[in-house]
């Protein structure tokens, strides 16, 4: 399936974390047994900038062969797919701040050299970066230039010679800024934006981190500045061509994405069980707060959101990785990721909202404790908000997901346009079904063939109404990818579900049924909130009238389920296992 055409395509298959080798399982415990044996003991010796301890953590994840699992041999990696460093990733989410440090040192601070670099720059910094015996750093956002990364400031200028750059400009938020060695900066040939370009700088005198910032959370990570003052550089550090720097920094950031919502996922599990665990302990009334209903319901939507979460990380991976096949070269790798951009943004959103609702729940569920530092709330809750921020903010990511959609299908590569006139035509002569499918959570799949119908209905008006201005109606278009969302996450649920009810039997996996149930039945509701809203913003009179009975078609639940007896389900095997199981 094509990147983005979940929206107008329905499929039957998808790669599940049930679908992991034994390699992977094997390779994801050892991950665990690190953070919780190695690294969770160190993490507040971190926080008070311990970074002598960060890099030689770091350097045992190298001896570990973590740094460098997807990494090829000759780089002195390990050679394994996309599904085993997601798998990786989502283990490192339960280290905290380190896992910043991590995903800085495998992913954006190292993937440019291996996707971009020169075969020169790749055998001198990559085998020394999987290692851990080079802490590596990504430097693109400056004080004036966030989400607008061509906004940068920072220059770079090739001596008449030829054989030198000289770089002058202050980098903004970088991990691992005060420890790294070598950092991934870029900058503005000449200061032309048409040049803006990426490079390998080596820490020196001239190249030096500022003081430490003064953070909300992640505080066992290092975030500094990088101050460049006449650093020259060798010519030879450029990575790739003059002006490849947005390209560099926008397919780079889109493997932190998905890699992203793998590693939120991970610190939701541990979040959850710290939950489960405090909520049996805690008595209040004589009872554990967790026989309550109100605490029951917390922990189930806690549970539901991670679930989900985890099903859409690992069916957008196993997607790259069937793209990319077997024996593929970096250039395939890299094409495979990008054509997977629009589900990237979608983990991003997806699964950093989810954990910071768990983490909220959270802080709840412990009540006052949950505000103290003793307790593992209050950290869980101040780590958790900088994942809507980083890897591109949330707010860039929902506008990038119907925004990449319409670009696909203005150029061919998805037939987006088709299946709107398609849709039209079903709106204006609307037919009757008799027919009801009476299968495995049929009523759910049916309101997700509806929700993605609602997506395309929206989207379509929108882009009737505005044209090329539909890029400036932000309001629209984050309704719209709210809705995209919920849609690729109901149809990945259900086929999720019954994919384990088929292995397994119904019975085994009716917990999981529910877990499907649940959230269909709540994200039809969100849709139409959202659809409704949206179908005001860009229609009026009779078209409106029409969109709105379309609309009630689309999202009419036949059969509503007991969501209240369905969460208490799911939150008792979670009670009853003191742990989050699923």
């Amino acid at each position: 399936m094509k990147g983005g055409a979940f929206l107008i395509e329905d499929t039957s298959e998808i790669f599940t974390p049930e679908d992991f080798s034994d390699e992977q399982r094997m390779i994801g415990e050892t991950t665990r047994e690190f953070v919780d044996n190695e690294v969770y003991p160190q993490l507040p010796a971190m926080e008070q900038h311990a970074w002598e301890i960060a890099r030689e953590l770091v350097t045992k994840g190298g001896e570990l062969g973590l740094l460098g699992a997807t990494i090829p041999e000759e780089y002195g990696g390990l050679g394994l797919d996309q599904t085993t460093g997601v798998v990786i990733a989502e283990m490192m989410g339960r280290a905290g701040g380190f896992g910043t440090t991590f995903g800085a040192q495998t992913s954006i601070g190292l993937l440019p050299i291996l996707y971009f670099g020169s075969e020169e720059l790749k055998q001198k910094w990559i085998p020394r970066i999987v290692s851990g015996e080079v802490v590596s750093a990504y430097c693109l956002t400056e004080s004036g230039s966030g989400s607008d990364a061509l906004g940068a400031k920072t220059t770079a200028k090739l001596s008449d010679d030829g054989t030198t750059y000289t770089l002058n400009g202050e980098k903004m938020f970088i991990s691992n800024g005060s420890f790294a060695d070598v950092y991934i900066v870029f900058a503005k040939v000449d200061g032309e934006k048409e040049k803006f370009s990426a490079f390998v700088v080596e820490r020196s005198e001239n190249c030096r981190p500022g003081a430490e910032e003064h953070k909300m959370g992640i505080k066992s990570s290092s975030t500094t500045p990088l101050i460049l003052s006449d650093c020259r550089i060798p010519a030879g550090n450029l990575i790739g061509n003059v002006g490849d720097g947005a390209k560099i920094a926008f397919n780079i950031l889109n493997v932190g994405r998905f890699k992203l919502g793998a590693s939120v996922t991970g610190g939701a599990k541990l979040a959850i069980h710290e939950s489960i665990r405090y909520a049996n302990e805690r008595h209040q009334f004589n009872q554990p707060i967790s026989s309550f209903g109100a605490i029951k319901h917390k922990l189930a939507e806690m549970a539901i959101r991670t679930w989900v979460a985890e099903s859409i990380t690992y069916r957008t991976v196993g997607m790259i990785d069937a793209l990319i096949g077997t024996d593929a070269g970096d250039d395939k790798k890299l094409q495979s990721i990008e054509e997977y951009a629009v589900e990237s943004s979608i983990n991003k959103v997806a699964c950093s909202e989810a954990l910071d609702y768990v983490v909220d729940e959270m802080v709840q569920i412990f009540g006052g404790y949950g505000y103290s530092a003793d307790y593992p709330a209050e950290k869980a809750y101040r780590d958790s908000r900088i994942n809507r921020i980083f890897e591109g903010t949330n707010e860039i990511n929902r506008l990038l997901i119907p925004g990449q959609l319409m670009k696909r299908a203005m150029k061919g590569k998805l037939g987006l346009l088709q299946a709107a006139k398609a849709l039209q035509d079903e709106i204006l002569n609307p037919q009757m079904s008799f027919e009801e499918d009476s299968g495995l959570l049929a009523a759910e799949a049916k309101l997700a063939r509806n929700a993605k119908k609602a997506a395309l209905m929206v989207l379509g008006s929108a882009a009737q109404k505005y044209m090329m201005d539909l890029q400036n109606q932000q309001e629209v278009l984050l309704n719209c990818a709210d809705i995209i969302m919920d849609a690729y996450q109901m149809e990945t649920s259900i086929l999720r579900a019954k994919k384990m009810a088929a292995r397994s039997g119904e019975s085994a996996a009716a917990i999981y049924l529910d877990i499907a149930s649940v959230y269909c039945n709540d994200a039809i509701q969100r849709i139409e909130m959202k659809a409704r809203n949206t179908i005001a913003a860009v229609s009026e009179g009779d078209e409106a009238r029409m969109l709105l009975t379309a609309l009630k078609r689309f999202t009419k639940n036949n059969s509503p389920i007991n969501a209240i007896a369905a969460r208490r389900r799911i939150a008792d095997v979670l009670i009853e296992a003191n742990a989050y199981v699923f």
